[in-house]
């Protein structure tokens, strides 16, 4: 009888988790290279799953794709671990009444990574051919949290094989996935996608996931598939683990049983003696055959209020637009910084810009500066790096921004942080810049990174990072094409130093829709030059302007000219070619920026009077 049948009759137990027992051994390295090194402790865990009344084991392939064992230099090994580990999951059942299923994992996690999702898919490919020639009963697809890497997967195996598919996704919150998606929803999609089993695995315990269950409807033609944790995970000693009585485990099983759920397993935190009490308790018990689910409570969620000031990317499409950065104190005095944006800003820029804590380097929170100003009546453009803050803190800071009023930000990767003041400090990075436009974008529709309503919708405008200095600029522009499929609004470059760049990119970036703001930084001295061009990523000078400082070092009153006169004659070619203008303020100097400002709107008027009279 294959799986399809059995499960049309009866209430199936799985297997529990795989790495929670290899961790335990103090096996925390790569859990699929232990199909070579040790195949006699994972079959001895197989056939103690086996044992304890499982009726399906999965194969020990979670991560055997070549993108996951790339990270241990495993990546040619993709086939003789995978066929290790079928052989010896079939070994464990020799010729029992088991079922066993190719396990295949999600490769991007809770965050997407940088990997295509056609590498994605590739790497699959090759791994599932692998299960597929070993005559399994199955594939088990698990702990997928990007429905699309999930869809796409299934649509993918499903021109591959005829096999039974189960495909799992896991949640950050109960009922819904991190896209927003209700669990109902996607399973009905996965079913279309045809998946004979759809399912919840990993990140919530039996209490979550039964709440998960209440608001599901049984499938038209797929079973339903449950495998939880046997907790929520916590820390001790440095060592993650779950606690969970095994009997609570098994009684949790009853219940997802009247919620229609047929295949039963573990994930993370179970063992064999949770698998052997989910089995007493279900021998014997029959599937249910109707069911009638909870409604999904609805959130309402409220459109933001309108903004009283016209995002930049609207504006700069028709008439000129200046912002203005000013970096936050490294110190505790804010006056002077407060006294120069109100400076900067009461001159015209449209609003000012601030670092978040720039070249990794500690300065007062932006956040706090933004609220400040706004008490002054001046409008800012905090930056929000991936380095300091994991998902928690992203999305606090991004609500509190919000709840401020400050809708203008600028998302950006951020500086590591061995080039700042704390080299032994932690980047989290927990996304990438792209990542995080996305995710923002997402808050503007009310729903928070989990995937859960926020009642209200965000209203942020967000900038992305350019940075044209670089060898080959047609990649550079490939970068804010993907920026652009990740929603930004517009971009900000890097500082400019010579008219021949400014040219290259308005040809190169002239297709685009998105306004690009073209980023003009005065210089000071020619000590700072070299620094700039010699050791601050993303700045490169010219030769003609590294020699013009240098032809002044040591005479701080013609160096400050000689910077502002580069500024200008680059502004002279900016200014045509964009209305976006970009002013960087070095170390508070915010007088040479008003000179800038004032230029500006000089060519500006210059222009209109050759119109007027032309």
């Amino acid at each position: 009888m294959g799986l399809r049948e059995a499960l049309k009759s009866r209430v199936l137990t799985a297997d529990g988790a795989m790495g929670t027992l290899l961790y335990s051994y103090g096996l925390d390295y790569c859990h699929e290279e232990m199909n070579l090194v040790k195949p006699e402790l994972i079959e001895k865990i197989h056939s103690e799953y086996i044992a304890a009344g499982a009726d399906i084991i999965q194969t020990n392939t979670y991560g055997a794709n070549a993108i996951k064992l790339a990270r241990y230099g495993l990546e040619s090994k993709v086939v003789e671990i995978n066929e290790a580990a079928i052989r010896i999951a079939k070994n464990a059942v020799n010729n029992g009444d088991q079922f066993v299923l190719g396990s295949i994992g999600a490769i991007r996690g809770v965050r997407k990574s940088d990997t295509t999702l056609e590498e994605i898919l590739d790497a699959i490919r090759v791994q599932a051919e692998v299960l597929i020639k070993g005559e399994l009963d199955g594939l088990l697809l698990e702990t997928y949290y990007d429905f699309e890497e999930l869809t796409e997967t299934l649509k993918l195996l499903r021109t591959m094989t005829d096999l039974p598919i189960i495909a799992q996704v896991s949640m950050q919150d109960p009922g819904v996935l991190s896209n927003g998606l209700s669990l109902n929803e996607a399973f009905s999609e996965l079913e279309k996608l045809g998946a004979d089993l759809v399912g919840v695995n990993c990140k919530l315990g039996p209490y979550h996931t039964i709440q998960a269950f209440e608001t599901v409807d049984l499938p038209k033609r797929a079973f339903l598939t449950a495998y939880p944790n046997a907790s929520l995970l916590d820390i001790e000693e440095g060592r993650v683990i779950y606690e969970s009585e095994v009997d609570y485990f098994a009684r949790a099983a009853i219940e997802l049983t009247n919620q229609g759920v047929r295949l039963i397993g573990g994930c993370c935190g179970t063992t064999p003696k949770h698998i052997e009490a989910v089995k007493k308790q279900l021998a014997n018990r029959k599937p249910i055959e109707q069911k009638l689910a909870k409604p999904a409570k609805e959130v309402l969620i409220r459109d933001p209020e309108p903004r009283n000031t016209e995002p930049l990317h609207e504006k700069v499409k028709r008439e000129r637009s200046v912002i203005v950065e000013l970096d936050t104190p490294r110190h505790l005095e804010v006056d002077a910084f407060v006294e120069g944006a109100k400076a900067l800003y009461n001159n015209g820029a449209d609003l000012i810009m601030m670092a978040d804590n720039s070249l990794a380097s500690p300065r007062v929170s932006n956040l706090a500066m933004g609220a400040i100003l706004k008490q002054h009546g001046i409008r800012t453009m905090p930056h929000i790096t991936c380095r300091d803050r994991n998902l928690i803190g992203l999305q606090s800071h991004l609500m509190g921004l919000n709840a401020l009023g400050l809708h203008d930000i600028l998302a950006v990767t951020g500086d590591p942080t061995k080039v700042g003041d704390f080299p032994g400090a932690t980047s989290v990075y927990d996304v990438s810049s792209m990542e995080l436009i996305s995710l923002i974008k997402q808050l503007n529709e009310g729903i928070s990174f989990s995937g859960k309503a926020l009642r209200k919708k965000a209203n942020f405008s967000v900038a992305a990072a350019f940075n044209p200095n670089v060898r080959v600029l047609d990649r550079a522009v490939s970068r804010l094409e993907k920026k652009i499929e990740h929603g930004a609004d517009y971009f900000i470059s890097q500082p400019v130093y010579t008219k021949e760049k400014i040219v290259d990119i308005y040809e190169a970036t002239k297709h685009l829709e998105v306004p690009i703001y073209i980023g003009i930084m005065p210089l000071t001295s020619f000590r700072s030059a070299e620094f700039l061009h010699h050791e601050v990523p993303g700045i490169k000078l010219s030769d003609e302007a590294l020699e013009r400082m240098k032809s002044c070092d040591g005479d701080k009153v013609r160096e400050a000219e000689e910077g502002l006169a580069i500024a200008k004659e680059l502004l002279d070619t900016a200014t045509k070619y964009f209305n976006g203008i970009y002013l960087i303020t070095p170390f508070l100097r915010y007088e040479m920026t008003s000179q800038l400002m004032d230029y500006i709107k000089q060519l500006d008027e210059e222009v209109k009077g050759v119109y007027v009279n032309g």
